[in-house]
């Protein structure tokens, strides 16, 4: 049972990566970023994810450098954008990322979204640049089990992490096994479902049977059901809330009335039907 902030899961190439992170989907760049990672990063996360197309790398960046905290302690994710998907200019896109963030390495790497007939070739950029010792981890991102198939008949290095949409409405069960019977590790985005599971009934019920908020209970969930999670925020009392999980568990009981609550309901694209 993940009992502290510190925590981490090894990844089946050794690296151990934080159970719990920041993300910062749709935060800033500038101030907004520096701060939210600041104060995440000073208040006992380790890990922060950001992507090329959150235009925040700058301000996430800052944020890294005044946390004060030695980067090694730090694990840090960015992700390739669609446009950018392709062998040379993925290695373009990489070293555009590590400018920004005015580091000399990340630790992991993802594709952002399974493009078709380019993230095989995507794939192969990251694993030059795994061998290259650039980054200390890769993966994708909204892989379908489908997309991990066909990823996988020509990879030379496995996936060590999806990170993909998943909450209470969306359990993805047959991914998740899919994952777990490959060593990927599976990370949630929107762990909240932007905010809409918080009014849910049940999880309020729950929470209250806690005494802890609707928010607690799902990344709690998220942890129990060993899925690595980055809920998002900017405000730094919301920032210490959401991190404080590890004082309690969930009963299979109570597990089991979360996983029923999945209606296989996307509040994202779906990774087959995208056009960005």
């Amino acid at each position: 049972m993940v009992m502290s902030l510190r925590e981490t899961t090894t990844l089946h190439n050794g690296v151990k990566m934080p159970w719990f992170g920041l993300g910062v989907y749709k935060v800033k760049d500038g101030s907004e970023a520096s701060e939210s990672v600041r104060i995440a990063i000073q208040n006992g996360y380790r890990s922060i994810d950001t992507a090329a197309i959150y235009k925040n790398e700058e301000g996430v960046g800052q944020g890294i450098k005044e946390s004060g905290i030695p980067r090694e302690e730090l694990f840090i994710t960015s992700k390739v954008w669609n446009a950018d998907q392709g062998y040379e200019s993925t290695l373009t896109a990489f070293d555009q990322s590590l400018k920004r963030l005015e580091l000399d390495y990340l630790d992991l790497y993802l594709i952002h979204w399974p493009v078709e007939g380019k993230f095989i070739e995507t794939w192969k950029a990251l694993e030059k640049l795994y061998k290259d010792g650039k980054v200390k981890a890769v993966g994708v991102s909204n892989f379908h089990i489908h997309h991990l198939r066909d990823l996988l008949k020509e990879a030379e290095i496995k996936p060590m992490v999806n990170q993909v949409e998943f909450h209470p409405h969306l359990t993805q069960v047959e991914l998740k096994q899919f994952c777990e019977s490959e060593g990927i590790q599976l990370e949630a985005w929107s762990p909240l479902k932007q905010g809409e599971l918080l009014e849910d009934e049940t999880i309020k019920e729950i929470a209250e049977s806690y005494r802890k908020s609707p928010a607690q209970i799902i990344l709690r969930w998220d942890l129990q059901q060993k899925v690595i999670t980055i809920p998002k925020s900017i405000k730094e009392y919301r920032i210490i809330a959401n991190a404080d999980i590890f004082d309690f568990e969930l009963t299979n009981e109570d597990m089991d009335r979360i996983n029923a609550l999945n209606k296989d309901e996307r509040c994202g694209p779906d990774p087959d039907n995208f056009d960005f």
